[in-house]
């Protein structure tokens, strides 16, 4: 009987070592997780970073806002992410709402990242605060609009590093099929040659996108707050979504290359107004009347939105042209859209978005001589493309140039595309740095929209 009570008690011990043991590993995973820090979420995006959970990431989002229509919005959106029928997420959401909240922020530190997709004029001050606290920062387009703001950003960039923490934008472009594969084909010989200087005129490489004031996210209409149509909040059109286009320009015709911001040189810059009715801003913003912030902008009745901008710019020794449109709302089973061009000395690579295309992205190749390049492009299909997108096809069109036919499990749309971003950003945040070329890379992007926006000033 004494026997079996010792060994009754040994079991017992070693039972509760064992339950301690886990229940430490679990505690210590869990203090190990990413720990997210929403700040003043005043645009969609900031809820898109949430559709989709992530496993080395806390199910906990700690949130700092004033309170409002647009945190509401934020609320609402985690909310339908959570009690959706398919593959709903797991948010909880810990709010601590203040007119002080940026402060409140830094003081409380619940987490180690902080997300912020709002204000444009009031982005990159919360950045140099965050990095200076030592957070690390995941921020959405453009982090600046103007020339104090990249000022400030060189600062931010430089306090990351001695603080060794990282600042990453949301480049959800780089995630869409047709440009990767537009890359990926530029990248290959035998089919693009290499990329001509161009001109101004033709530039080697261009990209066009067109936006919509009135557009549907997550299934509901859209409603924007006032301030995003105020160019002093907001930024003008070529300092917003160019950022993106410029982005690509860099990412695909220099891939992982360092560019300098010396290699940079603006030829020619313009910007132009999308009027709105009162009727229009009305069904946007839910707003009867325009705010007096934005009576500078009202012109015959109309609000004047200088959302519109074009850029022609040469990026080592190559000419690029990026263009940004936004219309009030698209026809009716359309959505945003994009056009982009990559000239090669064997053939060009070519996006549309058009409605013999209905309204969908697709690639295009337009080859310069006839001769053998079929077989080189079915080489290459069968070869590299089959890699990276398995099942795609092409076909010859009757102007002789191939439509390149993508699988649709690759075609996954852009809100999803936050998703795949954020995974690349918390895969650079488990390795302590991001790639050598991202951060002098985001200081050239930011070099180039703001150097166009000086022109449109003069």
């Amino acid at each position: 009987m004494k026997y079996f009570l010792m060994l009754f008690c040994t079991v017992l011990m070693f039972s509760c070592a064992e339950e301690k043991k886990s229940s430490n590993t679990a505690k210590e995973e869990m203090s190990q997780k990413v720990k997210l820090m929403t700040l003043d979420p005043g645009h969609f995006h900031a809820a898109l970073v949430h559709k989709k959970m992530y496993p080395q990431v806390d199910s906990t989002i700690y949130l700092f806002a004033p309170k409002g229509p647009e945190v509401e919005d934020f609320l609402s959106k985690i909310e339908s992410y959570n009690t959706r029928d398919e593959a709903p997420t797991d948010w909880t959401v810990q709010s601590k709402f203040s007119d002080d909240y940026l402060n409140q922020m830094l003081a409380d530190k619940s987490g180690n990242v902080m997300i912020v997709a709002g204000k444009n004029s009031k982005k990159i001050d919360y950045i140099l605060a965050a990095v200076k606290a030592g957070l690390n920062v995941y921020a959405d387009k453009p982090l600046v609009i103007n020339p104090e703001g990249f000022e400030k950003l060189k600062e931010a960039f430089k306090v990351a590093q001695e603080n060794n923490v990282l600042i990453y934008d949301i480049m959800t472009e780089r995630f869409e099929s047709t440009t990767m594969m537009q890359k990926l084909l530029s990248t290959l010989p035998e089919v693009f040659g290499e990329l001509e200087d161009g001109t101004a005129e033709e530039p080697a490489i261009s990209k066009e996108s067109v936006h919509h004031f009135f557009k549907y996210v997550s299934g509901q209409p859209l409603v924007r707050p006032a301030w995003f149509f105020d160019v002093n909040e907001e930024g003008e059109g070529i300092v917003d979504v160019t950022t993106h286009l410029v982005d690509l320009v860099q990412w695909e015709a220099f891939p992982e290359e360092i560019i300098d911001t010396a290699q940079i040189d603006m030829v020619k810059a313009r910007r132009w107004p999308t009027l709105l009715s009162p009727d229009e801003f009305n069904t946007v913003t839910g707003l009867t009347e325009f705010p007096d912030y934005l009576d500078k902008d009202i012109k015959d009745g109309e609000l004047n939105v200088f959302a519109n901008g074009e850029m022609v710019y040469k990026i080592n020794g190559k000419y690029a042209k990026v263009s940004v449109i936004w219309n009030y709302q698209a026809p009716e089973g359309t959505a945003d859209t994009h056009y982009s061009i990559m000239r090669g000395t064997k053939s060009d690579l070519i996006i549309k978005q058009g409605q013999e295309e209905n309204f969908k992205p697709v690639l295009y190749i337009l080859p310069k001589e006839k001769e053998g390049f079929e077989e080189s492009l079915n080489e290459a299909i069968s070869g590299a493309v089959a890699e990276q997108f398995s099942g795609t096809t092409i076909e010859e069109l009757n102007d002789g140039s191939f439509r390149v036919n993508i699988p649709d499990e690759f075609k996954i749309g852009h809100e999803a595309h936050f998703g795949q971003v954020t995974e690349n950003f918390l895969k650079y945040l488990g390795e302590g740095q991001l790639p050598n070329w991202e951060v002098p890379n985001m200081i050239s992007k930011y070099y180039t929209t703001i150097e166009a926006y000086k022109i449109t000033q003069e």
